[in-house]
């Protein structure tokens, strides 16, 4: 069994490759940790380029969702990214909290800070910052975001209770998060959940749908809901380096199911309410 230490290293070396390697790469993988598909193109992330403040060279094709799309920002709002990338969901957030906004990117890997800071600086965006950190202990003070997005992160990470935890006490009484992640409904077949290749690849590092939301809930915030929701296909060609030609049978046609989901939960206004866990209640 690997250690929670073990398992971020090998996001933050598997991460700091995929910030050299092409778009293309990384949408036909699971989160361009390899083993590309010739079955179908795009397993995960979804088509940015409609939405305003979209920059090409920024999108590196690692999202399982449109966070930024739902996350209802508004104009001066201070927007924070959880594993931020190469820049692309905070420039699109700078566009919606605008010129008297600001947005914060969080990332712990020097490759992607390193672009991320290239992209903004080659555009002039002052108001956007990139900070290297882990999104368990974030280098950001408590109440002072308006909004947290993230986009196929939480699931990377081993302990999403303390990344949750940490969204409560960075976000303001009332302020809000929205989340696209992996998660699954029934158990993933041992092959993997247990190959590191497939933790970096956002699947094996995925939980269950109904302990993610109940850790939502757990750490006192309200007003929890779905987005959106959509299966994840992944291709037999992937799968097949993963499972014998029986358990791909039994998977495909099982209950277990990948999905992408988005959600939105709320910070409660008052300071003072009981949050479960604290000792209060």
């Amino acid at each position: 069994m690997q250690t929670e230490a073990q398992l971020k290293e090998i996001v933050k070396k598997k991460y700091s490759e995929i910030a050299l390697q092409d778009k293309e790469t990384n949408m036909s993988s699971c989160c361009g940790a390899g083993g590309c598909s010739t079955e179908i193109y795009n397993i995960m992330s979804e088509d940015y380029t409609a939405l305003k403040g979209y920059n090409a060279d920024a999108d590196l094709g690692l999202g399982c969702g449109l966070p930024t799309q739902f996350a209802q920002i508004k104009k001066g709002d201070v927007v924070v990214d959880l594993g931020s990338g190469a820049g692309n969901d905070c420039f699109i957030a700078r566009h919606e909290s605008g010129e008297t906004g600001k947005v914060i990117g969080i990332d712990f890997t020097t490759a992607m800070i390193d672009k991320a800071r290239s992209n903004a600086e080659v555009r002039g965006f002052n108001n956007v910052e990139f900070r290297q950190g882990d999104i368990e202990s974030m280098p950001i003070t408590s109440n002072a975001a308006d909004v947290i997005v993230s986009n196929c992160v939480l699931n990377l990470v081993p302990n999403k209770d303390a990344v949750i935890k940490d969204i409560y006490r960075v976000l303001k009484p009332g302020g809000h998060f929205s989340i696209s992640d992996v998660v699954l409904v029934g158990a993933l077949p041992d092959g993997l959940r247990k190959d590191a290749e497939m933790y970096a690849g956002c699947v094996s590092g995925a939980i269950q749908k109904e302990v993610y939301m109940e850790l939502i809930h757990a750490n006192g915030f309200e007003q929890i809901t779905i987005q959106k929701e959509k299966p994840i296909i992944i291709p037999d060609d992937i799968l097949i380096n993963y499972l014998s030609p029986e358990q791909l049978i039994a998977f495909k046609n099982g209950d277990t199911g990948i999905f992408s989901f988005t959600v939105f939960a709320k910070k409660p206004t008052s300071e003072n309410k009981c949050v479960p866990g604290g000792g209060c209640c």
